[in-house]
């Protein structure tokens, strides 16, 4: 296979892969509310995927390199799948559960193959060539397609064809039958060369699981600027919950209909993507302008302010207005924080490292979702969002060791700091 043929193909199963996730991306926790859950039981629901997300991704980590790329990406195209459907058919807590379940496994599995052919097959023609490029038009297809499949869903929902079903339906529906596209994609067009199975690395890669984690937890306790690093990071999370999950609950209580939020959401969610790449933007000027370590804590202050203010807000405009604001400041907040963590790395452990951070991500949405989520269902959707904007805003303490030790460096904002974006998955 060409490079040039590989990379059209990297960025055809890119698209394959995240345009589904903008049909559903804005009503994920509408569909499970509108058939009969409370709050809480659909936070704790969407919770599970984050959880078995955590539990396998280092298991699973030297899966791809042992059974071959094309195999585990084809493996989770099915679990995709599968989980799709369940998600469709789900009309019960359980059945919610079993389909986030299946959506953690998928991700866990789906987290690098794909990149790790593309880049494998470049180096074939080209070794050692930079991916960079690729990798960042990768990155631009992803976003737009999220953007159109979000524009999409609430098209769908506005149209509402069927009208002897819910109007949420559809786009799941749709979203359902894209998997299977992908699926068949991923199947007809992915190629790999002949790979023995080493089945004994893949084995040693999970019995080494509990080695690794030791490993990370000694590492984080001993470093005390990484501990407050990933400290903010678990209030982060917390503080997602707002403008990732409550959100549309809050516009449907507003708007006093699913239909309408759901069909609102669509363009919200692909404006939030626009506003957050103006945030990555900003976030190279402030950490310019005033160091990586203060970007980072004015990042997380002014997100966790969104968040309050989301709370606090009355009409679906200061609402909306307000959820702008937080995903703008979502985006300022994750390159410095990268960055940081990558000060705190080196080539020995800097896997280790950002595994620690992304999974004490996973854990503490895991934990916190259904916690608010029986606040929203005892209170109101409004103290559910002032509880975890509050729990957002001690990040910024989490920060303050990284300041100091920018300061005793004498070097705020090092040249060659890696700015890249910090993302959480969906």
């Amino acid at each position: 296979m060409t490079v040039q043929r590989a990379t059209r193909l990297f960025y055809l199963l890119t698209i394959t892969r995240w345009f589904p996730v903008g049909l559903i991306v804005g009503i994920f926790i509408l569909v499970p509310t509108g058939r009969g859950l409370t709050i809480a039981e659909a936070t704790t629901a969407t919770a599970v995927s984050g959880l078995v997300c955590f539990a396998l991704e280092l298991p699973t980590s030297g899966f791809a390199d042992a059974f071959g790329r094309r195999g585990v990406y084809l493996a989770a195209a099915v679990v995709n799948v599968a989980a799709a459907l369940a998600f469709f058919f789900a009309q019960s807590f359980l059945a919610f559960v079993i389909a986030a379940a299946l959506t953690g496994v998928f991700r866990a599995l789906d987290s690098g193959p794909l990149e790790a052919w593309f880049v494998d097959s470049v180096h074939e023609d080209r070794p050692g060539a930079d991916v960079d490029q690729e990798l960042s038009r990768a990155g631009t297809l992803l976003g737009l397609g999220m953007a159109v499949g979000a524009v999409v869903s609430g098209l769908l929902i506005w149209w509402h064809p069927l009208t002897d079903q819910p109007a949420l339906d559809l786009p799941v529906a749709v979203y359902a039958a894209l998997t299977v596209v992908h699926l068949l994609a991923v199947a007809v067009l992915l190629k790999e060369g002949p790979r023995q199975h080493r089945t004994r690395a893949a084995m040693e890669s999970v019995r080494e699981t509990p080695k690794v984690i030791a490993d990370g937890l000694r590492l984080v306790l001993r470093n005390r600027v990484l501990l407050g690093i990933i400290l903010a990071e678990v209030c982060w999370s917390i503080g997602m919950i707002a403008f990732e999950s409550l959100l549309p609950l809050r516009l449907e209580e507003m708007l006093g209909s699913a239909q309408l939020a759901g069909a609102a959401m669509g363009p919200v969610a692909a404006a939030g993507w626009a506003v957050f790449a103006f945030g990555t933007w900003l976030a190279g000027r402030a950490s310019t302008r005033w160091g990586v370590a203060r970007a980072a804590i004015l990042g997380r202050a002014l997100n966790a302010l969104g968040v309050i203010i989301m709370g606090l807000v009355l009409t679906p405009v200061g609402l909306l207005a307000a959820y702008f604001f937080t995903y703008t400041m979502h985006g300022l907040n994750g390159p410095p924080h990268s960055a940081l963590l990558h000060r705190e790395a080196s080539a020995k452990n800097r896997s280790t490292v950002l595994s620690m951070n992304s999974m004490m991500a996973f854990l503490a949405f895991g934990i916190a979702a259904p916690l608010a989520g029986m606040v929203a269902d005892r209170t109101s959707i409004a103290m559910a969002m002032l509880a975890v904007g509050a729990v957002s805003a001690f990040g910024v303490f989490g920060y303050l060791p990284a300041r100091r030790a920018e300061l005793q460096r004498g070097d705020p904002s090092p040249p060659g700091s890696d700015q890249s974006p910090h993302i959480q998955p969906s």
